[in-house]
């Protein structure tokens, strides 16, 4: 179901009358409500160590290749999904909503995923649910905790929006020997005024990547961050690039502000590689949740119960590396260059339905 992009457990319930023998499956498929009721029951243990083998299996393959200057860096971010004022269960969220109805209680869930980025691309590793009366950083804390320990080489940086750049966040990430770099917003923040005040007396560097003119300050060993206790590193980024109005078609040029805060050495990092790093984060929104939600029903709920919820997801992220391996490792670069990635979606459905024989099931309701 999750490979063939289904979408629900109903449309995976169409095979299921249609051949007694069993067909591909080899025996009668399950109702919907079965499946549901199995996936509640799944060990999310057990799906957990097939994400393991899956990388271990790239990883073997040379599949996972370092960035420039060798790193590795786990992504993590929240996403939410499957928000309803109707149906609810034991692990979903609650948030009071304003409508025209009046104050309604809304029901959702939000996980932190983990993903791993590489020079060949991403993969998704874990994911972890945030329980009632928590934050992101809670959940993000736990997931990272098993990430690290489940993959202790895998990465060595971890990344974030600006919720990340949190003392006791960046002090277990030290405790496991990893570097962090997270978005630096608060402009009333001490590091961001301090850092600030420095950047008029920094050398800025300068270099062009694609279309885009990038000049970056770098301040090492800022200590005015007191709750962390260490010196930090401020790298702040303009970007100057045209853009092409849909409406008009005229060309405007477009400038954006970026800073980061870093435990990176300048050593280890120059300038230009740490403001590739900060930009990677975006990988899990763009090629991340953007895919998952638009692509693969990410956001449907297949099963109202809080295990079933997350071990749906974790089959989701199954079906991702597999799908986004056999277009990478499979394919010849020809063959990926003549055809979209939509394409082949659309083949691996028609080979599932392909293998269902069509039988006659009576007068519809």
């Amino acid at each position: 179901m999750e490979c063939a992009r289904l979408g629900s457990l109903h449309a995976l319930e169409q095979a299921r009358p249609s051949d007694p023998s069993g067909g591909w499956l080899g025996g009668p498929p399950p109702s919907a409500d079965a499946l549901g009721d199995a996936a509640a029951a799944l060990s999310l243990d057990d799906l957990r160590e097939e994400l393991f083998r899956q990388y271990t299996v790239l990883k073997r393959n040379k599949a996972i290749r370092p960035l420039p200057r060798g790193f590795l860096v786990l992504i993590l971010d929240a996403h939410e999904s499957g928000a309803s004022y109707l149906r609810c269960s034991v692990g979903s969220l609650t948030r009071t909503v304003k409508t025209a109805q009046g104050d309604r209680l809304q029901f959702y869930y939000r996980h932190v995923a983990a993903l791993l980025l590489h020079a060949g691309g991403e993969v998704l590793l874990d994911v972890e649910p945030l329980r009632p009366g928590e934050d992101e950083i809670a959940a993000a804390t736990r997931l990272f905790e098993r990430v690290a320990q489940r993959y202790p080489r895998a990465f060595d940086t971890v990344s974030g929006d600006a919720l990340y750049l949190n003392p006791d966040f960046c002090r277990l990430a030290d405790r496991h020997g990893t570097y962090f770099i997270a978005v630096l917003k608060n402009e009333s923040r001490d590091l961001v005024v301090d850092a600030r005040s420095l950047f008029p007396e920094t050398a800025p560097v300068r270099w062009t990547d694609g279309h885009t003119d990038l000049e970056a300050w770098d301040v090492p060993d800022l200590t005015t961050w007191s709750q962390y206790g260490k010196a930090v590193r401020v790298v702040r980024s303009l970007e100057t690039h045209p853009v092409r109005r849909q409406r008009t078609k005229e060309v405007e040029v477009k400038n954006t502000e970026w800073m980061w805060g870093t435990n990176i050495p300048q050593a280890k990092a120059p300038s230009n590689i740490i403001v590739r790093l900060g930009h990677g984060r975006w990988t899990i929104e763009n090629q991340g949740f953007n895919e998952i939600v638009h692509a693969w029903h990410g956001d449907h709920i297949y099963k109202n119960h809080p295990v079933a919820v997350v071990a749906c997801y974790l089959l989701l992220f199954l079906a991702y590396n597999l799908f986004h391996a056999f277009l990478t490792r499979d394919l010849k670069p020809a063959l990926r260059a003549a055809y979209t990635m939509a394409f082949f979606v659309e083949k691996i459905r028609a080979a599932y339905y392909a293998a269902i024989p069509l039988r006659a099931r009576g007068r519809p309701p």
